[in-house]
This record gives structure tokens, sequence and C-alpha cells, in this order.
């Protein structure tokens, strides 16, 4: 009996231990939704799931007092619109390391690995914005590293987007870098090389099924469902492998073709597009894991490779410019849910769902949906456009999420601007054609989702704001 106790016990412990992760396997978490869950607790979840890297896009005191003591590898980052003042002035990059970066090299403190200096700086769209401040903020930031002695251990990098590459025949053998742009990453180079830091890119296999309806849609994956792209003695089976070797052909045409690469970001949304599902994106995350496990890297760089995931949550306030899946990136959503199964050993150790955020708080279970009896459905039009303006939409329409009737549109634009506005009564009226129900709105794989407790609000501080603002119109109205 006691034996058996004992293996019970045992076999217990040995299933609460996380998977292990496929090597060099880290996530992005982003800070553009509404709401934020709070981060010691997403921490606890990164722990539980046994992700030991973490790529940030900014160095939120918060987000780093969480981190300090997890073990959790960091790369901080600093926003695009910082990099001019760092590029200007030492002292600016002085000052910025200080905070961000020594503040947190203590016992018990944050295991900052990286300096990320800006995001996609050189991206097409920004025609130009970022590249002349670009390398001397990263230079100024190495430096500043090096001068308060962390330079050995933290190395500042540039994380690209793939389009400071290209190739004039599609083959990743005749790979370059943009000729507008081609002196100035050189520069970047060397910067790099010297201090053996790793050269940043992010490859996104969905966008060039988004960007193109020519695209064989199972190029995009894995599984090798499409014909292969030959290039002298290579088959070329996916874009990811295609892409990657892109840029270590132009790196080699440009004398750096023995430097590290880290995939910064990589990952398929799950809505706001025909091609953006959980079955898509699961079969996308399936095949990738699969492929890091093997540590078999690409067909030009036979080692593993280091590669963060995009992203760990949904964000409501990305901008939707390049199209409306931006907002829905996360492995998890806004409440910290997970999505789909993954096996993030990508050995077959397991396909369940991973352990979600503990501790999170809802708003009450309401909804604010549009009346029954509201007829002239044309009236509605100027409310649903300022509600989604002021809200996230982009779950509806035909081939997402949320494929509804005009009704359903119309309930489902008010009640994501009703949730957004923290279910204040006032953001339930439009124009008295909508009401607040007490039943799921939710229908099929549609969700209307209840609002999450901001993680920087009380409940207590909550609930006076919202008694405030009560007698405040009353007094108003009086």
């Amino acid at each position: 009996m006691a034996r058996a106790v004992f293996l019970v016990c045992l076999l217990s412990i040995v299933m609460s231990v996380p998977t292990s992760l496929a090597q060099g396997l880290g996530v992005n978490w982003g800070s553009m939704g509404s709401h934020s869950l709070p981060p010691k607790n997403v921490v606890q979840m990164l722990k539980e799931n046994g992700i030991k890297k973490v790529k940030l896009f900014d160095a939120e005191p918060d987000t780093m007092d969480a981190l300090a003591g997890s073990g959790i590898q960091v790369m901080v980052g600093i926003p695009n619109e910082k990099l001019a003042k760092l590029a200007d002035s030492y002292k600016e990059a002085q000052e910025w390391v200080k905070q961000n970066v020594t503040s947190y090299l203590r016992d018990g403190g944050v295991n900052i690995r990286y300096v990320a200096v800006g995001n996609e700086p050189y991206l097409t769209s920004y025609n130009g914005t970022y590249v002349k401040t670009t390398y001397p903020a990263l230079k100024n930031i190495q430096k500043a590293l090096d001068e308060a002695g962390s330079g050995g251990k933290i190395k500042a990098t540039v994380p690209f987007n793939a389009d400071v590459y290209e190739s004039p025949s599609n083959k990743p053998s005749d790979g370059r870098f943009r000729k507008d742009i081609k002196n100035n990453i050189v520069e970047i180079l060397r910067i790099l090389n010297d201090n053996r830091t790793p050269f940043v890119v992010n490859i996104y296999p969905f966008l060039s099924l988004y960007q193109s309806s020519d695209f064989p849609k199972e190029f995009a994956f894995f599984e090798g469902g499409s014909e292969p792209v030959k290039d002298n003695n290579i088959d070329y089976k996916n874009v990811f492998d295609a892409n990657c070797d892109t840029l270590i052909s132009a790196l080699k045409k440009v004398g750096f073709g023995n430097l590290d690469i880290i995939i910064g970001e990589v990952g398929w949304p799950t809505d706001g597009d025909k091609n953006a599902n959980g079955k898509m994106a699961k079969k996308f995350y399936d095949g990738l894991l699969k492929k890091l496990a093997t540590e078999d890297g690409t067909p030009l760089r036979k080692k593993k490779l280091e590669v963060y995931l995009f992203g760990l949550f949904d964000e409501n306030q990305k901008s939707i410019a390049p199209g409306d899946f931006e907002r829905h990136w996360g492995i998890f959503r806004y409440d910290g849910k997970p999505k789909f199964p993954m096996d993030l050993s990508g050995k077959g150790q397991g396909n369940n769902l991973l352990k979600g955020v503990q501790g999170v708080q809802y708003l009450d279970q309401q909804w604010c949906m549009l009346k029954s009896d509201v007829r002239n459905l044309s009236n509605t039009q100027p409310e649903v456009s300022y509600a989604c303006s002021m809200s996230d939409c982009t779950s509806l329409g035909v081939g997402r999420s949320c494929d509804l009737d005009q009704h359903g549109n119309v309930s489902y634009a008010f009640n994501m601007y009703f949730q957004n506005k923290d279910q204040d009564v006032r953001a339930c009226d439009f124009n008295g054609m909508a009401n607040i129900v007490k039943q799921n709105a939710s229908r099929g794989d549609c969700l209307f989702p209840i609002q999450i407790l901001n993680a920087g609000v009380r409940p207590e501080l909550s609930i006076f704001a919202g008694l405030f603002l009560i007698l405040l119109s009353f007094f108003t109205l009086m």
C-alpha cells in the first residue's frame, strides 16, 4: 500500500513539472492592451509553462520588478521614438542604461541579456524616419553598457523586419540588403560583430500569404505540401527556411556570414483575416516547434535557432494599419487564457492547453446589447462607427470569428465599447438604442468578452471612482 501511495505521489510530481521547451524558445511580451494583466501573475504563468526567455518592447518598472528573481532571460526594448535623444546625447544613453538596466542588476534582480535598440526601425513604411538615428543610438547604448561594466554579459542589438533584405530572383542564394539602407546596415553589422552580438530579425510567413493571393498556402507551413523552391542543390519546402537563408546570403555578401542570428518575432494570428484563425495558428506552431526541436537549423546554417514567438497576448490597441489581424497575435487571449493546445517541447511530449494566467479579476457578468425593438438599423451606423473607433471590432466580418448578422454586428460593437469603458453605465446608451443584459451574448466561436480589471487599478478605487462619477453627474444635472 505504501509503495502504491509513493508511486501515485511520484507520478503527480512528474506530471506537474513543465515539459521541456524546444531549444532556444522565448516569447514576446507586448504591452499595447487597454487592460493589463498583473505582471507577477504573468511571470508565474511563464514559469509554470517552462518559458525561460522573454522579449519586451520597453522596460516598464512593474514588468521588470515582476521578472526580478525569476531567472527568466530578458531582452528589454527601447521604443523608436526614443532613438533620436539617445543618438544625440551619450549622457541620455548613460541615464537610460542606469534606470532600465543596471538598477535591476542585483542579487535577485532581472536576468537581462540584451537591449533591443528600436523595433524594426528600417521598416519601409517608416520612410527612413529612424535610419539616421538607429546606429548612433545603438553605439551609445553599447558604450554605456560597457562603461557600466555590463557589456560583457548584456549586448545591444537592433530587431529588424525581414524587409531589410531581398532577393531579385526569389532564391535565397541571391539574398542582399536593400540598396537604400545597405551602408547603414553595414555600420550596424560592424558594431554587432565587434561585440559578438546576434543579428535579430522578425520573420512572418503569415504576411507572405496575406500580401499575395498567389502565394502557395502550404509554403507558409512546415508540412511540405507545396512545390519546393529549388536553389542550387537545395529544395526549400517552407518560407521560414527560405527567408532565414536569404538573410544568411545577404550577410555573406557584406562580409558577416558568420554572425549569429536570433528570430526576434515569428507567429500566426488567430483573427482579423480569412487566414487568421486558431486552426491555422496551431498548424503553424506545431510545425515550427517540431522544427526547433530537431535543432537542425536551416539548409545554410545547420545549428539550433533562438526564436521568440510573437506574441504572448492579444493587444487591442495595436495599430491596424498593416491589417486587422495585428490585434490577434497572442497565443493567449486578452485575459490570459490559452487559445489552443501547444506542445512547446516540439517532441510530442503532450498537446495540452498551456497553463493560463491565474488570479485574473473580471468585471461583472453583463453585456451591452442593441435593444430588440430597434427596427431601423440604419440609425445605428454612426453609433457603431464611434463604438468601433474607440474599442476593437476587428473580429467582425466574413471569414472571421464573428461573422454575424447586422443586429449581431451592432450588439458586438456596443459591447466592445461598453467593456472598454469598464462597464460604465453611460457607455451603454447609444441614443437610447442599447441596454445592459445579464445573459451571455457570445454565440458559436464569437466571444462577446467581459473585460478584466486593469492590473493598475485596485477594485476599491474602481468602485470609489464609479460612485464619484455618479455623484458628479447628479450634481451637474441639478
